[in-house]
């Protein structure tokens, strides 16, 4: 049964080998400074396109956080679908100042169909031509005054593909929403701005990105309708070529889950939707990987992790219970080994944790006691996506919405943070 202890100390040397390069990210990261973008003449036309699903609650502070941005706002204009949507969504949308499109389909379901469609609804107005670049923003989503004129300077340079910094509504809520936050945080500050500096191509998350208008010409409108449509685009575009940049000084908040039920139906898609990218990019991805090392990046994100965990649960529970039956002298052994090895995880994900919350620390809107107590948090809140990789193996699983309440604007969102900073 000592074979069992080399196992796992192989799967840990595996792990640390697959991800190696992202330590190589923090620590770049962390002495160089971000990349700065010279001030434009601000002519850019940009189309903001949102798609909304039972959002009354979010949506017009969304809106307004766009209006009250200090980029020209004749060359902004907004536009909402109304998603299947059985609320006041578009009429909240409309008295907001958005043009608002109504869509009931329940074959086609999902933001892609729904971004896909809301595309031809404004090319079918102004043509192909009319706007240089569409931003993508989710409804719970509140925009700092700058993002778009900071965004508008990175594009200007030359990038076609921009995503922004990601910051949370609602970091302080509890454990969920903190682990949620804390990971944007990371992914922010510590994977794509490291990217961006070093050439590579970032990825967008979900939410808070921009593209030129040629690239959504080039491929008919938005063509990726997988349950994690931004990584499929994501992976799609580095397989084409194209670089996503990352604009560190545009700031955005989203709201994150606060019950299990909701975190749990969440990433049960994100899992279900990584696979999906790897069934059908995955062939592609690890061909270019030779040469690109931005697709190996991206191969990185969508596979190792969830295959080498599920290798190291079915490995050691296959020990275990042959142990249990033959040898029982042994069960110690493999119990002393699985436990080492949750523990170097756990240490390692609270390092993460833990310098991603020193570095962004005043970034983050909560009390200083919530804040220390979301990096001990953090690497439970990331090992609960084990029991959610194994089974999103098995199940199908539908997109479903997930509801928003958080509904505060940003003068409200800073306020707060300042009144706990100084608690």
């Amino acid at each position: 049964m000592r074979g069992i202890v080399i196992i796992n100390i192989c799967i840990s040397i595996l792990f640390t080998l697959c991800y190696m390069y992202q330590i190589f990210y923090l620590l770049y990261a962390l002495f160089v400074s971000p990349k700065k973008y010279k001030a434009t003449k601000q002519t850019n036309r940009y189309a903001v396109m949102i798609s909304a699903r039972n959002e009354e609650k979010v949506i017009g502070h969304l809106l307004q956080s766009i209006k009250a941005c200090d980029y020209p706002s004749e060359l902004v204009d907004i536009y909402v679908i109304a998603d299947n949507c059985t609320d006041s969504t578009a009429q909240v949308a409309a008295e907001n100042g958005a043009t608002v499109f109504k869509r009931f389909n329940q074959k086609l379901v999902g933001k892609g169909y729904a971004l896909n469609e809301l595309y031809s609804h404004i090319t079918d107005l102004h043509g192909t031509q009319y706007y240089n670049g569409f931003f993508v923003f989710d409804a719970d989503n509140l925009l700092d005054k700058h993002y778009i004129t900071e965004m508008d300077k990175c594009f200007s340079a030359g990038n076609r593909i921009l995503t922004s910094y990601r910051n949370s509504k609602n970091y302080g809520t509890n454990w969920l929403s903190a682990g949620y936050a804390l990971w944007f945080l990371r992914e922010a500050k510590y994977l794509n701005n490291p990217r961006s500096l070093l050439g590579t191509s970032c990825a967008i998350s979900g939410t808070g990105f921009l593209i030129h208008r040629d690239i959504l010409n080039r491929q008919n409108g938005w063509k990726h309708f997988l349950l994690t449509e931004d990584i499929e685009f994501s992976v799609d575009n580095v397989l084409q070529g194209e670089k996503i940049g990352y604009c560190h000084t545009a700031v955005l908040y989203d709201e994150q889950p606060t019950t299990w039920k909701a975190a749990w139906r969440q990433r049960l898609r994100w899992s279900k939707g990584f696979l999906q990218v790897m069934r059908d990019y995955g062939r592609s991805l690890s061909k270019q990987s030779f040469k690109n090392f931005s697709a190996f990046d991206m191969l990185m994100t969508i596979a190792p992790a969830f295959v080498i965990t599920i290798f190291c649960l079915v490995v050691n529970s296959a020990a275990l219970v042959y142990a249990l039956l033959h040898n029982p002298a042994f069960v110690w052994t493999i119990v002393n080994s699985l436990v080492y090895t949750v523990a170097s995880a756990y240490l390692l994900l609270f390092a993460i944790g833990l310098v991603t919350g020193i570095t962004e620390w005043k970034q983050i809107h909560c009390s200083a006691r919530r804040k220390i107590l979301s990096f001990f948090t953090f690497p439970l809140f990331m090992m609960t996506y084990i029991p959610i990789s194994v089974q999103a193996l098995f199940v199908k699983v539908k997109w479903k919405p997930i509801e928003h309440n958080v509904a505060i604007s940003l003068d409200e969102l800073t306020g707060k943070a300042a009144t706990n900073s100084a608690k």
